[in-house]
């Protein structure tokens, strides 16, 4: 794989995260690019490649209810200061569960879509 970034002053920075990734790839910088030899998948490597994909997965879904969470005080502080009704409020928490269910379904479609991809033989 090559990389041809388009900001040439970044290339170390480049570099360093591609080689501290979870990925077991050690990259060259020629000065113009960058190259990435990617090993050969094993059945091994791409079971190890789900796993990140099932940790990236869960971060995400962190990260989301996490937003919720802040989404969930701010409602809170609206509904106690009295800037928004109680039905109004209420209302706004069905669309946040609703909207937050609908990214963590997607989380989920999105694994299960790279999980199938990488085990494909």
């Amino acid at each position: 794989m090559i990389v041809g970034p388009y900001d040439r002053g970044a290339m170390k920075e480049i570099v360093t995260a591609i080689r501290e990734s979870d990925l077991g790839v050690n990259p060259t910088d020629d000065g113009t690019v960058i190259r990435v030899t990617l090993p050969m998948l094993t059945e091994e490597r791409r079971r190890d490649y789900v796993k990140l994909a099932r940790s990236r997965a869960e971060e995400s879904r962190v990260q989301v209810r996490g937003v919720r969470a802040k989404a969930k005080k701010e409602l809170e502080a609206i509904k106690r200061d009295g800037e928004a009704g109680e039905d109004d409020v209420k209302r706004a928490e069905g669309e946040l569960d609703a909207l937050t269910k609908r990214y963590v379904e997607q989380i989920d479609a999105a694994l299960a879509a790279k999980e199938s991809e990488l085990l494909e033989v």
